[in-house]
Order: structure tokens, then C-alpha cells, then sequence
């Protein structure tokens, strides 16, 4: 676990139409903190300056979003837009990034809206983070209760009932999301470190140092 000067800026950004995703996301908080991140919610369809600046200063950024109609939900592609000259200027350049979903069916196109939130990233020159699970459920031993249970690669993929309310969502769901904020955590303090690394290698001092 980081030490606390050099704790990894994980910014979990999402946007929740009916509580599932804003569930999912403190999972993914909690997951990040449990790694030793500091971790910032923020949530995409009320933004402040000070939210546009916690996006602007996180080392990582883990998008959510619920899966409407096979992609991103009209709020969070509303966000996306508002980024635009971040993108042409590179502002998250190098950030690493991760993402997850809900929808009510099992399957429900969620990879599709995982594959916009990844081309999201890359648009914007970010480096992605998978899942990191093998599948779950996917076999005579298996059950509803294995991490990745619906068998995600790309991101976290979660579904919950239509007609439940946030607490409704899947355990097996909130652990997987849970996971991916302590993957993205532990990946952040690695890129923290090699940077570090990397900067004190390349300074004056470190130049003109005697070699022997």
C-alpha cells in the first residue's frame, strides 16, 4: 500500500439514472481506498468547478455509467462532449482509466457501452485499465455469487432488476466493482512510482553524477 504523500488521485466519475450506478460506484471508492488511493466521487450530472478540477488533478479516473439502448446514457455523453477542448489540449493526457456498467439484462449490450468509455479514454490519450478477472459462472462449480459472474473483460459489467432500487444490486456486482477500484488503485501507485523514478533519473543532479 502507498505511502500517504505519494497516495494515488482516483477520481470516480459516473452518472446514475436510478441509483444502481451510484452504488456500483461507491464500491468502486471504496475498492480504491482500500488500495491506500485518495478517492474523489464525482457526479457527472451536477459538475462544479471544483469537480472539473478533481477530473483535471486525478491520476486515475474510473467512468461509470449506466447501459441505455446498448450505450452510454444521454448524461454521461453529455459530459463527454463538455471535454472536448481537454481533448485537444491533452489535459488527461497519460491518466490512466478504467470504467464499469449496469444495465437490467444480463447481458443487455453492455460491452458496447464499455467500448465507448474505453474510446472515450483513448480519445483523450489515456492509458485504460482492464478488469483483470477471469470469468466467473461459467461452469458446473460456478455461481451467481463469483466475481465477474456475467464475464466481463473490458470493464466491470453489472445488472440489477428493473424493478429494484439501488439496494438491489447483485453482490457478486459490487465486489467485482469493488475489485476494479483496487486494481486501478494499485496500478496508479505503480505509474506513480515508475514516474518518479524516471524524474529523478533524468535530473541535473542524477545527470552529473560521477558514473563508476
Amino acid at each position: 500500500m502507498p505511502a500517504d504523500d505519494h497516495a494515488p488521485r482516483v477520481a470516480v466519475a459516473f452518472h446514475s439514472g436510478f441509483g444502481h450506478t451510484a452504488a456500483l460506484a461507491e464500491s468502486v471508492a471504496d475498492g480504491a481506498r482500500a488500495a491506500g488511493a485518495a478517492v474523489h466521487i464525482v457526479v457527472l450530472d451536477a459538475l462544479t468547478d471544483r469537480d472539473w478540477h478533481t477530473l483535471d488533478e486525478a491520476d486515475a479516473i474510473v467512468f461509470g455509467t449506466p447501459t441505455y439502448m446498448g450505450n452510454v446514457s444521454a448524461a454521461f455523453q453529455a459530459f463527454a462532449e463538455r471535454t472536448g477542448r481537454r481533448c485537444q489540449e491533452g489535459t488527461w493526457r497519460d491518466k490512466l482509466a478504467a470504467g464499469f456498467t449496469n444495465s437490467g439484462a444480463k447481458s443487455g449490450d453492455k460491452v458496447a457501452a464499455l467500448m465507448s468509455l474505453a474510446v472515450f479514454a483513448a480519445q483523450h490519450h489515456m492509458h485504460w485499465v482492464s478488469l483483470g478477472l477471469v470469468a466467473g459462472w461459467n461452469s458446473s462449480a460456478g455461481s451467481a455469487d463469483d466475481l465477474n459472474r456475467l464475464g466481463f473483460f473490458l470493464g466491470a459489467g453489472a445488472q440489477t432488476d428493473v424493478d429494484a432500487g439501488p439496494d438491489g444490486v447483485h453482490p457478486s456486482d459490487a465486489r467485482t466493482c469493488r475489485h476494479l477500484g483496487e486494481r486501478i488503485a494499485r496500478v496508479a501507485a505503480q505509474f506513480a512510482a515508475g514516474r518518479r523514478v524516471t524524474s529523478a533519473a533524468s535530473s541535473p543532479a542524477a545527470a552529473s553524477a560521477p558514473v563508476h
